[in-house]
């Protein structure tokens, strides 16, 4: 996949890196219960843009990885493409994970008791994986290209 002759997966990973922490301090926001009703839909709407992002970010990825620029790679720069690599499986499934349950607390949104409270502490924990492993994937990929 490419534009213009250059790779898309380096233009997409933008998005990804910017969108995935800021749907995760959305979602924070979102849990703030004087800022709920307001961070209702932002919330969601950078929660499942960010989600596209990401695994336009690992199709890209796995695409880019399988073309002819990689031919040959070996050593040091193979572990460190490997372990980029490695960390996209992982954060690909995370941010899938925190779409639905962005998705699911704005639909419930209204309802309160135990639903709340569980969909609260789930968007909490999903919201930290994705900034952590967003910055940890997204690192490992600059380290990739520039540090090894």
């Amino acid at each position: 996949m490419e534009i213009n002759g250059l790779p898309l997966h380096p233009l997409v990973v933008h998005a990804a890196v910017v969108l995935g922490p800021l749907a995760a301090l959305a979602a924070l926001a979102y849990l703030v219960p004087a800022w709920r009703d307001r961070m209702r839909w932002p919330m969601l709407l950078l929660a499942l843009v960010a989600t596209g992002a990401i695994w336009a970010a690992y199709l890209t990825g796995e695409d880019f990885l399988d073309s002819a620029r990689f031919e040959g790679l070996s050593g040091p720069a193979l572990e460190l493409v490997e372990d980029h690599e490695e960390l996209a499986d992982t954060l690909r499934l995370v941010v899938s994970g925190f779409g639905a349950v962005a998705l699911l607390a704005a639909l419930v949104h209204r309802r309160g008791g135990a639903v709340r409270v569980l969909l609260s502490v789930l968007l909490l924990v999903a919201a930290v994986a994705v900034g952590v492993w967003t910055v940890l994937t997204g690192e490992a990929g600059a380290q990739a290209v520039w540090g090894g």
